[in-house]
């Protein structure tokens, strides 16, 4: 056990220090896109209706291992399209942004769909009311439905938030040093120590996924809409 702390222990914070921060990227990159997603499945014209939802139908419904892998082997490999400054770090950089990529095309599917469930909770009266007054569909949306239903659908953002920490440990397939990859360096050094190497990785990932709830549980509860 000394010899695996000892190896493990000065590791830990880097790795979870990446996972947070591919956390953080891709949660903001999924939730503009989600949001101009969603804007999209309610729009008036049906071209934007029709590609919002076979957007979220394919990309929701393909393993988030191919979309990354995709990023990867596609977007770079064979296209060569980069993210990341050429430097003596650029495979390491290119490899996160490419990741960051992939989560938030992913986990906007999520957010648009949790978004849109959000503005059913809007009475429909009042989107009425601001067209009456010649509101364009995009300010009725950003101005009067948008905030509302932000504030109805935060619990459940919550959700997509931790099910996107989970999520992270899929960057490792391209060689992303978070917490999964270093999981697996330690269990090819420390294979009779597997179970303790499990429960460490966990409880790292079940601060991080607590803290995410009880956040976003506690905001719910606060800025609920009084109906």
């Amino acid at each position: 056990m000394n010899a695996l702390w000892a190896s493990m222990g000065p590791q830990l914070w880097p790795a979870f220090w990446t996972t947070l921060k591919l956390t953080f990227f891709s949660a903001v990159g999924a939730f503009v896109w989600g949001t101009i997603l969603a804007g999209l499945r309610v729009s008036p014209a049906p071209i934007m209706r029709t590609f919002g939802t076979w957007y979220v139908n394919l990309i929701r419904n393909t393993p988030l291992t191919l979309i990354i892998l995709f990023c990867s082997v596609g977007l770079y490999q064979n296209l060569g399209i980069a993210l990341a400054p050429e430097n003596s770090n650029f495979i390491k950089n290119n490899n996160f942004w490419l990741s960051v990529l992939g989560f938030s095309l992913y986990t906007a599917t999520f957010v648009c769909e949790t978004l849109r469930s959000g503005f059913n909770t809007v009475p429909l009266g009042q989107a009425e009311a601001a067209r009456s007054l010649g509101l364009s569909f995009t300010r009725v949306l950003s101005l009067i439905v948008l905030p509302q239903a932000i504030r109805s659908v935060l619990a459940p953002m919550g959700s997509v938030l931790i099910a996107l920490v989970k999520n992270t440990s899929i960057a490792s397939a391209i060689g992303v040093a978070e917490a999964a990859l270093l999981m697996r360096s330690e269990i090819e050094l420390f294979a009779d120590q597997i179970l303790w190497i499990f429960l460490i990785i966990a409880a790292g990932y079940m601060v991080i996924t607590l803290t995410i709830g009880l956040t976003f549980g506690y905001f719910a509860k606060r800025l609920a809409v009084k109906r």
